[in-house]
């Protein structure tokens, strides 16, 4: 295809390659994406219900998708923005600013910036670490076999983004039931009505007992600050407080849990990793490029615009393809390849631009803290059962595992 072509226009020879597909190692893009990077770095993919959509695989026009915000919407509530499942119509009915464009995105974003600062994170990184060895001394009370997701790669960020928001984590139980239920692929668009319900009601009814007596989380900060001064209505502050618990705990849960599976299938990286200390941070970038946890980011286009040799035109769906722009070997020579001592900050697992995961520094300093910890203190960790055996996430949500059995 050239210039001249758009998604009316363009023709193939065989049927558009199908777009979320079914991974089938844990940490690998599924193999039919193999096709997009061979069809070059936009190409048309179909979706569930049938429409054709661009799928960005290469790193530069993923930037470039991801940093013009202006010709490529973010706004869920739209009629053009492509749902890439059932369930992601009913996100349309929750109103944050991950699904809005400038400046709406900008004034909510800006509400909660100071949380998740480089510093207001480092000031958090003792307590993780004191969470983070208390739940290994339960695993080596309990073991030497356990289920190092249940154990603890959920409760780690769990328990994180409960104090931080002021969550019960005595609920904790229920809101990772519904959780997933929202970022689980299959799940169908009448159930992730009702999850959305669930945790719209529980939080609902958190931040009207919040508003009757003073606590120290972000909710109670953005109650005094954002809500009673009428820069918030209350539905708007639920809908923030849903984005943040479920995307606060659900893709670094997955994210430690695939790092540690990661570096038990790559001994060698391991054995780098723990003969100096000073990789682990570049070594947490590279499992974040590699393993390409949120693959997956929806945009549509605002006004006509040439992507990658293609002419879009307004309305038609983008989709930025993590996992592959993640191995576009112009940007990571060897892509396909796993190195902890790669410089792979350039990686765009947490987006780029406006958008970028506004979390980032905390899922950092959480992934860097369980990771180092957990193999310091279980040298002999390792796999109960066969990589090949562990249940797989399913496509179109959070890519991850269910369980991850371990002995030491």
């Amino acid at each position: 295809m050239t210039t001249a072509d758009s998604i009316d226009t363009a023709r193939s020879e065989q049927p558009l390659a199908a777009y979320p597909q079914a991974r089938g190692c844990p940490y690998q893009p599924p193999t039919g994406y193999q096709r997009y990077r061979e069809e070059g770095p936009v190409s048309l993919v179909e979706l569930y219900n049938g429409r054709r959509v661009w799928a960005v695989s290469g790193h530069a026009e993923a930037r470039q998708v991801l940093l013009d915000a202006v010709t490529f919407s973010s706004d869920r509530v739209h009629p053009h923005y492509p749902a890439t499942a059932p369930r992601f119509e009913a996100a349309r009915k929750v109103r944050n600013f991950i699904g809005m464009d400038p400046p709406e995105h900008t004034v909510q974003r800006r509400m909660l910036l100071s949380t998740f600062t480089v510093k207001k994170v480092q000031a958090l990184r003792p307590g993780i670490e004191r969470l983070v060895n208390e739940l290994i001394d339960g695993l080596e009370a309990k073991g030497p076999v356990a289920d190092l997701v249940a154990d603890f790669a959920l409760p780690v960020p769990s328990i994180v983004i409960c104090e931080l928001l002021g969550v019960p984590y005595s609920d904790h139980a229920f809101f990772e039931q519904q959780s997933r239920r929202v970022v689980t692929g299959t799940t169908s668009l009448e159930d992730s009505v009702d999850a959305f319900a669930q945790l719209s009601r529980y939080l609902d009814e958190l931040i009207r007992r919040k508003e009757q007596r003073t606590d120290d989380g972000l909710l109670d900060t953005l109650i005094a600050e954002q809500l009673r001064p009428g820069h918030l209505s209350h539905r708007d502050l639920v809908d923030i407080a849903l984005l943040l618990l479920v995307a606060g705990h659900e893709t670094t849960a997955s994210a430690i849990a695939l790092g540690v599976l990661t570096l038990l299938e790559s001994p060698e990286q391991l054995s780098a990793l723990r003969a100096d200390s000073a990789l682990l941070p570049g070594a947490v970038e590279e499992l974040l490029r590699y393993m390409a946890i949120a693959d997956g980011v929806a945009r549509f286009a605002t006004r006509d615009a040439e992507l990658g040799g293609h002419r879009v035109r307004a309305g038609d769906g983008v989709i930025v393809v993590i996992s592959t722009a993640n191995r576009d070997e112009g940007a990571f020579p060897g892509a396909d390849a796993f190195d902890v001592a790669r410089g792979a900050r350039h990686h765009i697992s947490f987006g780029h631009g406006v958008h970028q995961c506004i979390g980032q520094n905390l899922a950092r300093a959480e992934m860097e803290i369980a990771l180092s910890t957990l193999f310091r203190r279980l040298p002999g960790l390792r796999l109960a059962v066969p990589a090949g055996e562990l249940p797989l996430k399913e496509p179109g949500g959070v890519q991850g595992i269910w369980k991850l059995p371990v002995r030491w």
